[in-house]
Parts: C-alpha cells; sequence; structure tokens
C-alpha cells in the first residue's frame, strides 16, 4: 500500500465517486484506473471511512516516446453517520470501478407495516 515515506513526490487523486442510496444500503462507487486489489486499502476509525489506492506503472526497459500515464495515489474519505453498520461494509473491485456497500443498521431500515382489519 502507499509508503508515505516514500522519498519520491506521487500524484495523489480524488478519485471521480458518485452514490446512490436504496435497498437498505448506500452504495458509493469510485473510478480508480490501474489500481489493483492488494493496491486496496479500506479502513474505517470512529465515524471515518477512507479509501486508498496505489497504480504503479510496469517497470520496463527501453526509451520512452510518450508518457502520460504516471504512478498515483487515490485517496478519498468520507464521515458516516451512525446509521451505517461499521461491521457490515463491503467493497468489490471491477474494471477499475471500485463499489463500496455501506449497509444501514437494521434499525434505521424502512420496513412496511400490515395492516389488520376488524
Amino acid at each position: 500500500m502507499a509508503d508515505r515515506n516514500n522519498t519520491k513526490t506521487r500524484r495523489v487523486i480524488r478519485p471521480a465517486s458518485c452514490a446512490i442510496e436504496g435497498e437498505g444500503r448506500i452504495l458509493l462507487m469510485l473510478d480508480m484506473p490501474g489500481v489493483t486489489k492488494e493496491g486496496l486499502a479500506i479502513e474505517v476509525k470512529d465515524n471515518e471511512l477512507t479509501i486508498m489506492g496505489r497504480r504503479q506503472q510496469p517497470k520496463l526497459e527501453g526509451t520512452w516516446l510518450v508518457k502520460e500515464r504516471v504512478d498515483a495515489d487515490f485517496e478519498a474519505g468520507y464521515t458516516i453517520d451512525d446509521t451505517i453498520d461499521p461491521h457490515k461494509i463491503e467493497a468489490a473491485l471491477d474494471a477499475g470501478v471500485l463499489t463500496v456497500t455501506l449497509n444501514l443498521k437494521e434499525a434505521v431500515k424502512p420496513r412496511r407495516i400490515t395492516v389488520k382489519t376488524g
């Protein structure tokens, strides 16, 4: 994962993201192109969700003719409230998109009330 003591200057990028709430959860989707599962760290401490990723270019021999892709660190932080169950946060990485599922606590999920007659 990202070595904060690295003497080289690394580019830190806040990934593009979007979030949607429904079905008792919040889905948070972040663009993290070139980041592998091994290059990810997701942490929850107190009410803070921190997502960090590292993209490293392959070490290739030869003379670069064009080099627009660079090593980069992705980092985003979110404050989560007490409606989120911190023990039920899940994450999946697919095609450069990290999807973090923030499950709501059972007590705050909407529930249907049955109406009785007579």
